[in-house]
This record gives C-alpha cells, structure tokens and sequence, in this order.
C-alpha cells in the first residue's frame, strides 16, 4: 500500500534520512522504530507531505505522491498524527473531531454527525460534548486518531500515541488500534513504548543515524545485535550475551 524509497534529507550539514526504504502493506501494522535523533520523525513529515526529500520517492497504492502537500495525500487516503496533541480548546470533543470530518463532508451537520459515529466508535461517546481542553492526555490522544479516521483515510501514520499513557491505558490504545485495523485500516507507527511494538506490529523497521539498519518481527529486533547496540551503546550486545551465558 505504501512504497518508500532512497529518502534522503540533509538540514545543512546534518544527514537526518539516507537511503531510507520501507513497504506498509495493507492491512498491516508497520513499526518504525529507532533512538531519539534517529530520523523516525522527519521520515514521517517527508512521507506526509510536510518536508520535502532531498531525494527518494514515495508511493500510495501505486502512485507517485512524493511531493505532494499533506492536503493532497490526506484526500488519497493517508494521514498522519502528532506526538504532541494540540486539539481546538475552545471547541468540543465533537467539533475537533468533525475538523478532520470536513474533508469529506461539507455541511457542517454531516461533519458533526460523522464525528460523533467516530468518537462512539472509539469509546468517547460520554465525552463528546465537553471541551477538549478539559481531556487527559489518555482522552487527547484517542482525539488525535479520531480526527485522523474522521478524514476518511484508510492509512494511518501514528507519531508516539502512546506516548506520556501508564500502562492501562497503553492497553486501551493497542486495543483500539486492534478495532480499527481489523475495520479496514492500516498503520505505521512510530513508537517507544515496547510494549506496545510487541503487542500490535508484524513487522518493523529500526533507523539510526537515518539509516535503515534493521527489519523484522519485533521479536527478532530485539534480539538483533545491531538494534541493540543502537539502543544501548556500542558492545552492549556482547556484553548482554556474555551475562546471559555466565
């Protein structure tokens, strides 16, 4: 469903993304993983549109969208969300949610009407009408996929959604994520939280320094010796194995 390859993006003299290639497919749940500074971040504003590659392409169901505003992929059927939620806060739960509804619907009683089948879908039905500023971080992040399934977009980029959550409600997210692929949707996501890598993704990919050093199950990256190098330091791997077998 997704095609992406050779991107690469220099800042000055920084090399943010070199080379970097993945493949989403549809139905999937892709991970993209990576240390801080790895270059997760501008993969995604580049893949939706955000940032422009130095070089590289990008595919969505077989056509060239590199290049693209997000507006344009948006209406293609792929968005993405924010590690940091900043929704509407003088306006509802229901009206932050109908924003991503009027891509599709123009009225604004269509909007709303969307936007509060979506926000019951995702278990907020009790809290619709409340501002949005009155919401936990747990309530803002189910608005950030709220209003991205409300555009009507069949792949979802998720940037850290779980993060800042405490386990339970970690738990709640995999478990939405779970409903919505299984309604149709696919996803790549960015995330640190393992647990919920280990509980949702096929397949993932792990970048550092914008490399592209890693691709496999979850449960073979974490064993992978590279992946845990970029995580932990250089000989931590052979450290690790040493203790293992002491």
């Amino acid at each position: 469903m997704l095609e992406v390859r050779n991107l690469t993006k220099r800042f000055g003299g920084l090399l943010a993304l070199s080379d970097a290639s993945l493949d989403v497919p549809e139905g999937a749940i892709v991970g993209l993983l990576g240390p801080n500074g790895a270059g997760k971040t501008t993969c995604f504003t580049i893949i939706a549109g955000f940032t422009r590659a130095d070089s590289g392409s990008v595919r969505l169901d077989g056509q060239d969208i590199t290049g693209l505003p997000p507006h344009r992929i948006c209406g293609l059927g792929m968005v993405r969300t924010f590690q940091i939620v900043q929704p509407f806060a003088g306006l509802t739960v229901q009206e932050n949610i109908a924003v991503g509804a009027y891509l599709r619907h123009e009225s604004r009683r269509e909007a709303l009407a969307e936007a509060r089948r979506i926000g019951q879908r995702l278990g907020m039905g009790a809290l619709l009408d409340r501002p949005a500023a009155s919401l936990t971080i747990a309530g803002r992040k189910r608005l950030e996929i709220a209003r991205a399934l409300a555009t009507g977009a069949r792949l979802l980029l998720l940037d850290e959604v779980m993060a800042g959550l405490i386990p339970t409600e970690v738990t709640e997210i995999v478990g939405i994520i779970r409903q919505i692929r299984d309604e149709g949707h696919t996803f790549l996501m960015i995330e640190h939280v393992m647990q919920a890598v280990m509980s949702l993704a096929e397949t993932a990919y792990v970048l550092n320094y914008g490399k592209m050093i890693a691709q496999g199950t979850p449960q073979q990256l974490v064993r992978d010796p590279a992946v845990v190098e970029a995580y932990l330091g250089h000989g931590a791997a052979a450290r690790l194995q040493e203790a293992a077998h002491a």
